[in-house]
């Protein structure tokens, strides 16, 4: 590893973390990625990355809309834009009908999608209206 790789891995850490510590599992490779899009059930998909809106809109969001939820998507994933490149494609590919944003948001639910929210509605919007939103929406599909 190189010393911008190695930089750049400790730069996104507290960035993975955020959603980690709010108990989503990161996917990091392209296998992890068709493996999860298996499962059967409500994925909630963070699209993560380094920008202002995913740190201060997206994944604040996302970590509040879950925990407010009474009843919980089955799955709570991330893949990480800009760093775990194949396994973010890999997971694009399963949503190629919306073009790639990132940050974004998507709810997975028996193998199709069900909802997405691309970076547009994220960095055009408050942090509470995101959470609102994304909390309705999962209420509804739950």
């Amino acid at each position: 590893m190189n010393a911008y790789d190695e930089y750049m891995k400790q730069v996104v850490k507290p960035m993975r973390s955020e959603l980690t510590d709010a108990g989503f599992k990161e996917l990091t490779t392209p296998d992890e990625v068709h493996s999860h899009m298996k499962e059967t059930g409500v994925s909630l998909i963070v699209v993560n990355s380094v920008c202002g809106c995913a740190a201060g809109l997206a994944r604040p969001a996302v970590t509040a809309a879950v925990a407010e939820l009474d009843k919980k998507p089955e799955h709570l994933v991330t893949v990480f834009a800009g760093q775990d490149q194949e396994a973010t494609a890999t997971m694009r590919d399963y949503f190629s009908d919306v073009p790639p944003s990132s940050p974004s948001i998507a709810i997975w639910k028996d193998g199709e999608l069900a909802y997405f929210i691309p970076r547009e509605q994220i960095e055009s919007n408050s942090m509470d209206t995101i959470k609102d939103h994304l909390a309705g929406v999962l209420a509804d599909i739950i």
